[in-house]
């Protein structure tokens, strides 16, 4: 049976780790949490807000994913839009789920991200 996410994990090109720690950290409010030391000798970062975790993991040849991304369910949608765009990510809406308010942003080296709220009531 499964029971939870346990975590999401996203590719990253090598020597991104600045620019992620600066937006997923800086921008989106999320800690660093460490990683085991032989997975930290690959390169990337976790973070981590509440039960979330996200881990960038690097890829050689990294190419973002088009339509691929995590889900990320927020309190406060509209400053969550506001700092994305403060920091230099682009804020797509999207009304097209019934029953949230949503929009589509993507991180420093191009992964797609979702983030959205349930209305009042859902």
């Amino acid at each position: 049976m499964l029971t939870a996410v346990d975590h999401v994990q996203l590719a990253a090109p090598p020597g991104a780790e600045d620019r992620l720690r600066a937006f997923y950290a800086g921008v989106l409010g999320m800690t660093e949490i460490p990683k085991p030391p032989v997975l930290a000798a690959r390169g990337g970062c976790w973070f981590a807000a509440g039960p979330v975790q996200l881990h960038l993991g690097v890829e050689e040849d990294f190419r973002p994913a088009r339509k691929a991304h995590p889900g990320l369910r927020v309190t406060g949608i509209e400053e969550y839009a506001k700092r994305l765009r403060e920091g230099g990510a682009p804020v797509v809406w999207d009304e097209n789920l019934p029953g949230h308010r949503r929009f589509h942003s993507e991180d420093p080296v191009g992964n797609r991200l979702e983030f959205l709220e349930p209305h009042a009531g859902t």
